[in-house]
Order: C-alpha cells, then structure tokens, then sequence
C-alpha cells in the first residue's frame, strides 16, 4: 500500500498498477484539454504582440487605416443611395418644391 510522505502519497508500481494507470490516463486527458485551451486562445500570438512593440505599432497602424477606409466607403454608399432615394421625390408636390430650391442651392455652390 502507498506511504503518505508529508501530503503526497508514494505509490510503488506493483502494488497498484490498474490505479496508476487510470491516474495517469486521467492527467494526460486534463494536459491535452489545457494544451487545447492555450492553442485556442492564441496565448503565443498575444505575448508576441505585447513583447514587440515594432508589431503592436504596425498592426494599429493598419487597423486603423482599415476602419477608416471602411467608414468612408460606407458613408459614401449610404449617402450616394438617400441622395438617390430623395431625388425620386422631387415630382411631389409640397416636398418637391423644398427638394428642388436645396438642389438649386447645391448645383450653384458647387
């Protein structure tokens, strides 16, 4: 039987294969799942980024490029197709007549 040696047991092989065997297979399991969990969350990628501030600088760079040529391109479509919309409604009666003077204002301005 296993002696206890402070708060850890020693366990001799021959006396309990069949324990140590699952014991073991068990922990092999619980390393693979926290090995899993750190190839998952990237843990490598995130010390790299925080220890090279070359990278850190280069990938905010682009992002925010990114979402700054995304926003205008955005805004540029979203706007081109309500000046499409609103110009359909110049015919109409009451809110033609105010579409049609902002249209004037906008051609002799530009």
């Amino acid at each position: 039987m296993g002696k206890l040696t402070g708060k850890t047991r020693d366990y001799e092989v021959n006396d309990h294969p069949f324990e140590l065997r699952h014991e073991v297979k068990r922990l092999n399991t619980r390393l693979d799942q926290i090995a899993e969990s750190l190839e998952k969350s990237e843990i490598k990628d995130i010390l790299e980024n925080y220890t090279d501030p070359k990278k850190r600088i280069m990938t905010n760079l682009m992002a925010g490029i990114s979402r700054g040529v995304g926003l205008s391109l955005g805004t540029f479509i979203v706007l081109g197709i309500l000046g499409y919309i609103v110009s359909l409604f110049i015919n109409v009666p009451v809110i033609g007549e105010y579409l049609a003077e902002i249209k004037k204002y906008i051609d002799a301005n530009s």
